[in-house]
This record gives C-alpha cells, structure tokens and sequence, in this order.
C-alpha cells in the first residue's frame, strides 16, 4: 500500500495542474471545463460523444453538462449533429474553431518538462518519481514549493540541534520542520 505522502503529492500535483488550467483558459474567457469537454470529444469515439456520455464520464449532473455544451456552441467550439440511424441521439463534433482552441490551449511544454526529468533518473519510489515530477512542474510555472523545511529547503539550516530559517532569521521548531511552509523554496 502506498503511504500517505504519495496520495498528498498525487493531489498537489492535480491541484497545480488544475490552478494552471485556470490561469490559462481564463484568458480565453473559458473554464477549466470547457477545455476538458473539448478535449474528451476529440479523444472519444461515436459511441461517447454525446451529452450523456459527457455527463457519465465527467459525473456532472445532465444541467451542468448542459449549460457547458450551450457555452461551447455558442462560442462556436462544437457542433451538433443528428445520428443517422437513432434521431434521438445528437453527436457533439469538434467545430475548426475548437480544434484550433484545443491545440493552444494544452500545457504540453510544461508537462514535457516534468516527464523528461523523471524519464532521466531511476527512482527507488514512486514516491520519489511523484515528488521530482511536482518539483519540476513547480519550478516551470514558477509557483512556490510549499514543502517542509526538513525536505530539501534552500533556507533551512540546523545548528548545533536548533532550527532556523535563513529566509525569516526566526527559529524553527523540532515538530514545525516537518510541516508545510509557505516559505519553502528549492534549490536551484
């Protein structure tokens, strides 16, 4: 089984992807969302690329599906055609506009970054992988580390058995060091 530091880089690397996502598609006047559904109806095949498969794979409510799919059409992102055999069914098509949107909108370089730094090493965990992919993710979107003092911290110093930060010159507590701090900066 895996401890618990692996589910807590696992979700802090979601949450840095995510806030990036944000950044970026706010720009666009889209939400995060919005690239997602684009980005499941250019992967998914006939069978899937209708609202109710949005709605299963998402787990979004058929109203919230909805609502994204009346943004993206009016946006002029997808298009809705008719099943030819079953007219119940409506097929949601990538317009040229939406194919367009989601080729600049992917963070392809800054995920190549990370990949790249974890394929040139061997690892002892997966724990170790996760965290050299969170590190470099961080540093290519220029985000703070916020990590503990005690893991690789570049103003964490131990004197004589005490604590103290370089950055804030205040000391450092035994049981804080293992805590997260705003602080925290890695090295270069």
């Amino acid at each position: 089984m895996q401890n618990l530091s692996t589910f807590k880089l696992i979700e802090r690397i979601s949450t840095l992807i995510r806030a990036e996502e944000r950044k970026k598609h706010a720009t666009l006047g889209l939400q995060p969302i919005h690239i997602q559904v684009l980005d499941y109806l250019n992967d998914y095949n006939s069978y899937s690329n209708t609202a109710v498969g949005l709605t299963e794979y998402f787990g979004l409510t058929k109203g919230t599906v909805s609502q994204t799919l009346q943004v993206l059409e009016r946006k002029g992102y997808i298009e809705k055609q008719l099943d030819e055999e079953d007219a119940r069914v409506t097929h949601l098509l990538l317009s040229k506009n939406g194919e367009l949107l989601l080729k600049n909108a992917n963070n392809d370089d800054v995920f190549n970054q990370a990949q790249q730094a974890v394929l040139s090493k061997q690892y002892a965990t997966l724990d170790d992988a996760l965290r050299m992919t969170l590190f470099t993710l961080q540093k290519s979107c220029d985000i703070k580390s916020f990590g503990s003092c005690d893991d690789s911290c570049v103003h964490f110093n131990v004197e004589e058995n005490h604590y103290t930060c370089r950055k804030t010159r205040l000391p450092v507590w035994q049981i804080e060091t293992h805590k997260i701090c705003r602080e925290h900066r890695l090295p270069a």
